[in-house]
């Protein structure tokens, strides 16, 4: 079984619903490609063209909330949207496929912190405060004065977490990234789709004390499975694994997981757009590119077979590809 902390599959499924016209487009693309790889439990964020005015942003943000519903319509005996721990339940007993709703980065709300608590009734349960860039919230990871929560972003973390929210810290930056830690007290809090800077310096990526400080907190690192933060140089699964090996090191196994962030699907599938400059991608790498047998959610099994032959026992593959994310979800969520 795999749980995946990211995966931007509602952009497709947008695109191809509302500007193409499709029909049952989650049933006859991403559903198939889930099961082939195990996954059982997919988070899908939404994340929207920043280049958009907020009332822009709102409703593409809108507009993907209404394809991830209608996902689960397109299945309704074989997905559930996981809005409580109870609804892990019919993921973990085999045969439902659980989706939950994300967001990654706060734009859509403009300047308004009472929007979060409409997202929340439409079924969010975790976000990040920001992409790559700054906002009226807080900052990214691209930004390089080191700014943080601004006076805004410090009401929108008490707000996220009056109501229940997981925070995402992917993307932040080190001072946003230190300022949701010390702001939001015992709430609960993850990287969903990163990886381990010691391994691979790259911004996206954490330091050790970045996770350390994680662990502490009792959250999580999900791996993103990109050669962008794993190694651009050599862009394998064993390097992949190497990242793991390296987070387990510093938090202990129990606090990874997986959040594979797979793009070249969407790069193949959705219209050309031009890459913003802060996507802090190196020169000539684009959306398409992958860790070698490892594009998309169907090659989870090779990732799986890769940890079993560098010496990893059947516990701790299970924890790591799927045991970590649902006990943090099954505390995170409500009952």
């Amino acid at each position: 079984m795999i749980a995946d902390l990211h995966n931007d599959l509602l952009l497709e499924l947008h695109w191809r619903r509302h500007r193409a016209g499709e029909e049952d487009v989650f049933a006859r693309t991403w559903q198939p490609l889930l099961e082939a790889g195990g996954v059982r439990l997919q988070v899908c964020p939404v994340y929207v063209d920043l280049s958009r005015q907020p009332e822009g942003t709102l409703r593409e943000a809108l507009g993907q909330v209404a394809a991830f519903h209608a996902a689960i319509r397109e299945s309704p005996s074989q997905t559930v949207a996981v809005r409580t721990a109870a609804d892990l339940d019919l993921v973990e007993r085999g045969g439902t496929l659980g989706l939950l709703l994300a967001l990654e980065g706060v734009e859509p709300f403009g300047y308004d912190v009472h929007t979060a608590g409409v997202f929340v009734e439409l079924g969010l349960r975790m976000a990040s405060l920001t992409w790559n860039r700054r906002n009226p919230f807080a900052d990214g990871a691209a930004e390089q004065d080191d700014g943080g929560l601004s006076r805004l972003g410090h009401a929108l973390v008490d707000r996220l977490v009056e109501l229940g929210v997981v925070l995402d810290l992917a993307h932040a930056s080190p001072r946003t990234f230190a300022d949701v830690l010390e702001r939001s007290d015992d709430a609960p809090v993850l990287v969903s789709h990163s990886a381990c800077r010691t391994v691979h310096d790259h911004p996206r990526n954490l330091t050790d004390d970045q996770l350390q400080a994680l662990a502490d907190r009792g959250g999580l690192l999900g791996l993103m499975l990109l050669p962008l933060v794993v190694d651009p140089g050599r862009p394998t699964i064993d390097r992949a694994i190497d990242h793991l090996e390296h987070a387990a090191a510093v938090m202990g196994v129990e606090r990874i997981g997986l959040g594979g962030d797979f793009t070249a699907r969407l790069a193949a599938q959705l219209p050309t757009t031009p890459m913003p400059g802060d996507a802090l991608l190196p020169p000539g790498m684009g959306l398409d590119a992958a860790l070698e047998g490892l594009s998309g959610p169907e090659h989870y099994p090779a990732l799986e077979a890769g940890l079993r032959a560098r010496g990893w026992s059947e516990d701790d593959v299970a924890a790591v590809t799927s045991g970590n994310v649902m006990r943090f979800l099954r505390r995170a969520l409500p009952s």
